[in-house]
């Protein structure tokens, strides 16, 4: 299972009803976040969730709202005696920018793994979860990302007690490794079935609609989108600063077909995104105008036969 929060839902700067657009989620003990600006950790204790299980955080880019936050989690994670290390994901140059933001906390009691981003599309494997960052059209740097969890085939025990294989190779085996005794190798093959449907997530902000943003999302079980406008005469706006109106992000979610689509990062000036989302339903109907502290529990589809 798949636990989502989707942390803050505004953009440009944080305000009394609404934080700073931050995804963050939970999956076989493992916690993820995508970008950090002012006020997350405020945010991320409003829904009771912890900071120290952060393993990785990825960041779309770098400008203020995505980032600023960044020195005090770092602080609040040192403070709690973490010792694991944090794994960074983010464009070009994050290892220069997160090393200017830590004047303010140079002193950390755990190791940071920088990895930077240096193709249009790139995978990253961290803890479970298979990342896929992708580039988009921005006035910076800026990537979308995928977050899938993938599921493996079934596993046949009865096949596994035909074949002999020692009890003890089977989770082994389960996992995908190959194992030896003697003269003999067994295989995954041998005894696991094709993979099946997996988890999958799409989070884009900042950027224009692009066709690569409805391939992401393709059959997503959850696509979170960009939605900085939701008025119709704020497209030459969302033109020249590089974001998205309500119906441009429908229009990518009506070609990608996600189960849901939630918009997020709001203009301050959008003080009630609600009112623009019946309009944007007759694009894409399974639209929601999502607030702070939205969640969701994604589960792998249950198989025939099954309950």
């Amino acid at each position: 299972m798949l636990d989502l929060c989707l942390l803050g839902t505004g953009g440009m700067m944080p305000l009394p009803y609404r934080w700073l657009t931050s995804l963050m989620t939970r999956f076989n003990g493992s916690t993820l976040m995508i970008d950090c600006g002012e006020g997350t950790q405020i945010a991320v204790r409003e829904k009771g969730w912890s900071c120290n299980p952060i393993d990785v955080i990825c960041f779309t880019h770098y400008h203020g709202d995505h980032i600023s936050g960044l020195p005090g989690l770092l602080l609040t994670m040192g403070n709690a005696d973490r010792t694991e290390p944090l794994t960074l994901i983010g464009p070009k140059g994050l290892e220069r920018v997160v090393n200017a933001l830590r004047v303010i906390a140079p002193e950390l009691p755990f190791p940071i793994i920088f990895k930077e981003i240096t193709q249009n599309e790139q995978d990253f494997e961290v803890k479970g979860y298979h990342i896929h960052a992708f580039r988009v059209q921005h006035n910076v740097t800026c990537y979308g990302y995928t977050i899938q969890i993938p599921r493996a085939g079934r596993f046949y025990a009865e096949k596994a007690k035909e074949l002999g294989i020692p009890l003890t190779f089977w989770s082994h085996l389960q996992k995908g490794e190959t194992m030896t005794d003697g003269d003999k190798v067994y295989t995954p093959d041998m005894v696991m079935g094709e993979k099946r449907k997996g988890i999958k997530v799409t989070y884009v902000t900042d950027t224009r609609p692009l066709p690569i943003i409805a391939e992401q999302a393709k059959d997503a079980d959850l696509f979170i989108c960009e939605g900085m406008y939701g008025e119709p005469d704020k497209l030459a706006k969302a033109k020249e600063y590089k974001h998205m109106t309500f119906s441009e992000a429908a229009s990518l979610a009506k070609e990608a077909q996600p189960k849901e689509m939630w918009l997020t990062h709001y203009s301050p000036s959008l003080a009630h995104p609600e009112e623009y989302i019946e309009e944007t339903r007759k694009i894409f109907s399974r639209t929601i105008a999502a607030k702070d502290g939205r969640s969701i529990s994604l589960d792998f589809e249950q198989e025939e036969g099954t309950k």
